[in-house]
């Protein structure tokens, strides 16, 4: 599996025209309601479509650490991921069908899932596109607690 290295280097979320926020920024209801909880400790992401999510509401929010804390230890990079002085503005999050990708992949696991999404930038007043198919892992956690970890990702042709 061709490795990005999980770290989204494209596509803040939907504004109206006052700037004020609307819902989450991966499109679900109120952040409070939809990934907040999950980003604060709060909660864990029962899925790994909803780790996907509250991962790419970490971006645009620019969390580094809840972003590593969902990193599987045998791909966590060990050098920074996000760099403050780059000017990214995150446009949107699409979710593929992650049951389609579950039947193509016969061989799946119960501990291990795949995530489909296209999520939308725009940088240095360029818009761009990143297309990839997350691969997640069940494991405990430090706790002992079953949780999802990303684990790695490919950019489909």
């Amino acid at each position: 599996m061709a490795d990005n290295g999980g770290i989204f280097r494209c596509p803040p979320y939907s504004m109206t025209k006052s700037k004020t926020p609307v819902g989450c920024p991966c499109g679900g209801p109120a952040l409070a309601a939809c990934c907040g909880p999950f980003l604060d400790g709060a909660a864990v992401p029962p899925s790994a479509e909803q780790l996907m999510r509250s991962r790419y509401t970490a971006y645009t929010l620019r969390n580094e650490a809840y972003l590593l804390s969902t990193w599987h230890a045998s791909t966590r990079p060990a050098e920074q991921i996000i760099d403050p002085k780059e000017q990214l503005q995150w446009l949107g999050l699409e979710v593929k069908s992650g049951l389609r990708l579950r039947q193509r992949k016969a061989e799946a696991k119960l501990d291990e899932d795949f995530v489909e999404f296209v999520a939308r930038c725009r940088t240095g007043g360029r818009g761009q596109r990143l297309h990839e198919i997350s691969r997640f892992l069940r494991e405990p956690d430090a706790a002992g607690t079953p949780r999802w970890f990303y684990v790695d990702g490919e950019f489909p042709e």
